[in-house]
């Protein structure tokens, strides 16, 4: 039997031989396989199922937007009704106030952007020169050119020789490591900082306390731009009842980059929201930035936003964030007294990882999960993901530690 999906980040031949993991539907915190085995969803999809699975009221939104304007160019002056509500109704959320909002695809797209933009502005302001741009060790920037290249993840970019210039590593967790890298090539030179306020695929690691200001500071005041990537962490899941990273901490950044949560992956979307400062001079009149996707601003992807943000906000989605938060935190933290368990990450945000004590144990420890009706996956280098859709009850929560626990037990 020949089999024509490629999937990504998968070893094909191990996927053709053992077959798909194939699954059919979802419903809230559980989805269901092929033979309609329920499993709990550790990791909501990817990060983005910030509502759960299977809300109709998101898919009837997007229908009857496809029934009236499935999409149109928003290159020039066209614009969708809906994507135009979607932007203003961000930019009321934007941790800057009156941000603009730029709308892409997905995640990749979202940092490609920022970094275009990113050099694009200092040339716009007379000062070409700034075009390093920065990321950190263990970063995952999307997988995109820039976003590759910024990462923190040597395996990710093995055998594409260099695909962006002037792009420079520092360490995750030092803020001094930035500081060093100022002093070492110039801030004329630097042209921006990106930053994930919780690092995400990278293995799932919590900013150090005081270090997301601490580098924000350090930006501003060697007139780096700050890029906040809140892909992960945007719309509810860094918890404390914030809708950003970016608000909990006062970061104030030039540019956001989301996507992920923004439809709780019911249509692929991403947008940057860029402070007014930024884009002042792209908006002042004469200035075209050549730059664009075929489906940034798509119709259908801005109503499943809006009908997102609609069940974010009436089901107070946002502040249930902040108790699984304490919850995970008290579910969790007691495994990291099992021998198969090196640390548990934990405390921020809807977001737990844990850490196996041999890394080369994942793989196991990710089937027998499946087998007991856990779906989660590994990242990094053994850290098991559980971030899971904000709809996940206090009980699920502990039905989702136990199965952890009895599995790493065993392991």
């Amino acid at each position: 039997m020949t089999y024509s999906l490629w999937h990504g980040f998968a070893d094909m031949g191990a996927v053709v031989d053992k077959g798909p993991f194939v699954l059919t539907r979802g419903e809230g915190a559980y989805v269901f396989d092929a033979d309609d085995n329920r499993y709990l969803d550790a990791t909501a999809g990817l990060w983005f199922a910030n509502i759960g699975h299977g809300r109709a009221e998101v898919g009837e939104a997007v229908a009857a937007q496809l029934s009236r304007l499935a999409h149109f160019s928003g290159f020039g002056d066209h614009a969708a009704d809906v994507s135009i509500a979607l932007a203003e109704r961000l930019a009321a959320l934007a941790p800057v106030p009156d941000s603009k909002v730029f709308f892409t695809s997905g995640g990749s797209d979202s940092v490609d952007t920022a970094a275009k933009l990113a050099r694009r502005y200092w040339h716009e302001v007379g000062r070409p020169g700034k075009t390093v741009m920065v990321g950190r060790s263990k970063a995952y920037h999307g997988m995109h050119a820039a976003g590759t290249s910024l990462a923190g993840i040597p395996a990710n970019g093995e055998g594409y020789g260099e695909l962006v210039v002037d792009v420079e590593t520092i360490n995750w967790d030092d803020a001094k490591s930035l500081l060093g890298l100022i002093e070492r090539i110039g801030e004329d030179r630097i042209a921006a900082f990106f930053c994930e306020p919780i690092i995400g695929a990278g293995g799932i690691y919590l900013p150090p306390d005081g270090y997301l200001e601490e580098v924000r500071g350090i930006c501003r005041d060697h007139d780096i731009l700050f890029v906040a990537d809140e892909v992960v962490t945007g719309f509810g899941r860094i918890g404390g009842g914030a809708w950003f990273a970016s608000s909990r901490f006062g970061l104030e950044p030039d540019m956001v980059t989301t996507a992920k949560g923004l439809t709780s992956g019911y249509l692929p979307m991403g947008a940057v929201l860029i402070a007014p400062h930024l884009a002042e001079p792209f908006f002042s009149g004469g200035v075209w930035w050549r730059h664009g996707y075929t489906y940034g601003s798509h119709a259908g992807a801005a109503a499943a936003a809006m009908a997102n943000l609609d069940i974010l906000e009436r089901e107070n989605l946002i502040e249930r964030a902040g108790a699984l938060e304490a919850e995970l935190a008290t579910a969790f933290t007691p495994l990291a007294d099992l021998d198969a368990v090196s640390e548990v990450r934990t405390g921020l945000g809807a977001v737990t990882a844990v850490q196996l004590a041999d890394p080369a144990l994942a793989p196991a420890a990710v089937a027998a999960l499946r087998r007991a009706g856990v779906v989660t996956r590994a990242a990094g280098q053994g850290a098991l993901q559980v971030s899971p859709s904000f709809v996940m009850t206090s009980e699920q929560v502990t039905d989702l530690a136990d199965h952890f626990g009895g599995v790493l037990e065993q392991l």
